[in-house]
């Protein structure tokens, strides 16, 4: 089978032929369909990654695909089921295994690709929002970096869970993008003062932040008493550092979010939140903006357009047979 493999550090992936895996006890192996880019690849490739696996590896962190053969002791989901999954790794490739209790099945009919693309980024933004920062009907939502990948969907999950959201990106065509997701109000990050638009607003309640930089200190400035920022990842390249008297004097709370990190010691925070997501996609309230579909032998493009920035939402692998 086919396999986007790195080789070693800072070197680009090349795809090689590789056996077909053998589900092992607990496992049940899959025939993937797409898989979903994420910021995280990129990191990978340099080993910069809190989980990268050791050399050599597949890259491909989630996937969508059909169950194709189990390994001892599982006996679901059937075999020709429609699924999703978080691996972690191993997704860039026409077979995966993976622990079966990891996996989550998918009403039929559901788009295979927006299926893919929508574990990482909506699992992210519905955990953090709804499980860690217990965003409330009402509440003010700041969505930074607001036309990403994860960005927007915060925007739309804050939208469904009741939230006013305001959303901050650069430049009118990724508001525009953030607009159509249910952002009720905009910041054009590359021209305004985020700290001066947001207060002019009413102040925040919650913030999302996937940039950090000097996008999270001018977003904390502009919190409300009681606010909950969520530090979701570093963009930007600026982790910024937090001065806790600061904190002390609006009664701020930080909360670090690593949604993957779950699946290592509260899995079921995921998974259940996965078959939420999985529902919600079946009945159409929410809606994975996909910017590019790619082919297998274009990864590399698809990797250079989230390192560019030249992508909004995600970008998807498509594997075909």
């Amino acid at each position: 089978m086919r396999a986007l493999r790195l080789r070693a550090f800072g070197q680009d992936p090349q795809i090689e032929m590789i056996p077909r895996p053998v589900p092992a006890t607990g496992e049940v192996r899959i025939r993937i369909k797409a898989c979903g880019l994420n910021f995280a690849d990129l990191l990978m490739i340099n080993g910069t990654y809190q989980d990268t696996p050791p050399l050599p590896f597949t890259l491909g962190m989630e996937i969508s695909g059909i169950v194709e053969a189990h390994g001892e002791g599982v006996s679901s989901p059937p075999i020709g089921s429609s699924v999703a999954v978080f691996g972690g790794s191993g997704g860039l490739a026409d077979y995966t295994c993976v622990n079966a209790a990891r996996v989550t099945p998918l009403p039929e009919g559901t788009d295979m690709n927006a299926a893919a693309a929508l574990q990482v980024a909506y699992g992210t933004s519905h955990v953090a929002l709804d499980y860690k920062a217990k965003l409330k009907k009402g509440e003010v939502l700041l969505v930074l970096g607001a036309a990403g990948g994860v960005g927007l969907t915060a925007v739309e999950i804050g939208k469904l869970m009741g939230a006013t959201v305001i959303a901050c990106a650069r430049g009118a065509d990724k508001l525009a993008i953030a607009k159509a997701a249910g952002a009720d109000h905009l910041i054009d990050a590359s021209c305004e003062d985020i700290h001066a638009a947001v207060k002019a607003l009413g102040g925040a309640d919650v913030v999302y932040d996937p940039v950090g930089g000097k996008q999270f200190t001018a977003a904390m400035r502009a919190c409300n008493p009681e606010a909950r920022l969520l530090s979701i990842g570093f963009a930007s390249g600026d982790v910024p550092q937090i001065k806790a008297n600061h904190l002390l004097v609006k009664n701020l709370t930080v909360i670090g979010f690593y949604w993957g990190g779950y699946m290592g010691f509260k899995p079921e925070v995921v998974t259940d939140s996965l078959t939420t997501l999985a529902g919600w996609l079946h009945e159409g309230r929410i809606t994975p903006h996909i910017s590019h579909a790619l082919p297998l032998d274009q990864a590399l493009e698809g990797m250079a357009l989230l390192k560019t920035r030249k992508s909004t939402g995600k970008v998807v692998i498509t594997l075909v047979d």
